[in-house]
């Protein structure tokens, strides 16, 4: 069985923004630690759908507020907040929660105090099975997301860009099994290296047609074709989990195409 993880003592505030002539809207949460000075911050990025002409004021303030508690310290900077904030954005008086985790809480907070608008390839990236995800990028064929993910404030999105939860533990340490990764459906550049969400037309090791795998191609000059004419000589699909076994196969498009190159993790939310 698990461990209980123990709980301790933290303060929470309420960021709230207020614009002429409408009722105060949550704007974001604040969790502080007094006892290791540590803290978390997260705020709403959908401004230009709730703050209309104010959104830019609105976003500039959300972006400072971080920076001003790394400045002046958590305990200062909320202390100075509590008593003088801007007309547009204000803070609640901290109150009293018991916390496990900062990040678990300043989400599990967020998403309890604040509603947000999904903004797509923007703040949020779809989700879909392996399977739909193989099919989203063929031509004249759309499919739906299964839910719309909030993607980390750093990261730039776009429209190649989706979700995948991993099944499989061939690629343990870097992705658990279990775990969501985005992945961008062109790769860009050479594929020598990276890892790739592959459809195999036979089974993977969790029993499917879809894997995750390190690309590694040996190639071999053909001078009798040209100067820079080449072929590979052999391809391999590798595991990082010494556990599972590699895959060499040559490049064939009926028996595998690469759906999209893994670009990060997602934080695992409670």
């Amino acid at each position: 069985m698990g461990t209980v993880a123990e709980l301790r003592p933290a303060q929470f505030s309420l960021l709230e923004f207020c614009l002429p002539g409408q009722a105060a809207q949550p704007a974001g949460v604040v969790v502080y630690d007094p006892g290791t000075q540590d803290w978390r911050v997260k705020m709403r990025r959908d401004w230009s759908l709730v703050a209309g002409e104010e959104a830019g004021v609105l976003q500039a303030l959300a972006e400072d507020f971080p920076e001003k508690l790394r400045e002046y310290g958590p305990a200062q900077w909320l202390q100075q907040c509590e008593s003088s904030l801007s007309h547009v954005l204000r803070i609640s008086e901290r109150e009293a929660v018991m916390i496990e985790d900062l990040d678990r809480a300043v989400d599990r907070l967020f998403q309890r105090y604040v509603p947000v608008n999904i903004l797509p390839y923007v703040t949020h990236l779809p989700k879909y099975s392996a399977r739909v995800a193989a099919g989203r990028f063929l031509e004249d064929h759309e499919v739906e997301a299964e839910q719309w993910v909030e993607a980390p404030p750093e990261l730039t999105l776009d429209p190649s860009m989706f979700v995948v939860e991993i099944t499989g533990r061939s690629m343990e340490p870097r992705i658990p099994d279990g775990s969501w990764a985005v992945f961008r459906a062109q790769v860009k550049g050479s594929r020598q290296g990276k890892l790739l969400l592959v459809e195999r037309r036979d089974v993977s090791e969790s029993g499917g047609r879809y894997t995750v795998k390190r690309y590694r191609s040996l190639k071999e000059a053909l001078p009798q074709e040209g100067d820079d004419a080449w072929r590979h000589r052999r391809i391999r699909l590798e595991a990082l989990n010494p556990e599972f076994e590699s895959w060499e196969l040559e490049e064939d498009p009926d028996r595998f195409r690469v759906i999209g190159e893994f670009v990060c993790l997602l934080p695992r939310k409670e």
